[in-house]
């Protein structure tokens, strides 16, 4: 099994493609080691030392280490735990462990906004996060301003906040004239 990386525009998390499907469908995120046991692969790379996230998309894994760690000290080992884990035949997840769709749900008197929003945010924006492993999903939609929930490599990296206003912001704005500002929200 040959793993490859790839650097992500987070300095702090990179992104491993272990040449095979890792979610069949949806993504799953494991901002902290609380909720890994729902993840064989995620609970195995939390136990590298400097490892505070994990994120799973189709055909990837994105890591996000701890500030004072450096990657070439924890790579081999987070590459060792992916390996073992492929090896070993266990599932990704848990076999009562759900994958999020991603997008939170919003009915009311803005649906038809909300599902623009939402169209546009699968076709024109998570392929491209999904590039840099990581994963953007609608949150809400309230007097004009979208709430976008930023996973894995998207959330914490440095161009995130100009992700956000210069992209998607003027996309959603061009194509939906009652979006008026878009704003990120916690975990």
């Amino acid at each position: 099994m040959f793993i490859q990386t790839e650097s992500t525009p987070n300095p702090a998390t990179l992104k491993f493609l272990p040449g095979q499907t890792v979610l069949e469908t949806g993504t799953a995120d494991f901002p902290t080691p609380e909720g890994a046991e729902k993840s064989p692969l995620a609970e195995r790379i939390f136990k590298v030392a400097g490892v505070s996230g994990v994120f799973f998309g189709n055909d990837f894994v994105t890591v996000t280490k701890t500030e004072a760690t450096e990657w070439d000290h924890i790579k081999p080992a987070i590459l060792g735990a992916i390996m073992e884990h492929y090896q070993s035949g266990q599932s990704v997840m848990a076999g009562d462990a759900t994958t999020a769709s991603g997008h939170a749900e919003h009915s009311g008197e803005d649906s038809e906004i909300v599902g623009q929003i939402k169209e546009l945010l699968d076709t024109r924006v998570r392929p491209a996060v999904a590039q840099d492993g990581g994963d953007i999903t609608f949150h809400g939609f309230d007097r004009g301003v979208v709430y976008l929930h930023m996973q894995g490599a998207c959330a914490g990296c440095p161009s995130s906040t100009i992700t956000l206003k210069m992209g998607i912001e003027n996309l959603l704005r061009h194509y939906i004239p009652e979006v008026t500002e878009v704003r990120p929200v916690g975990v």
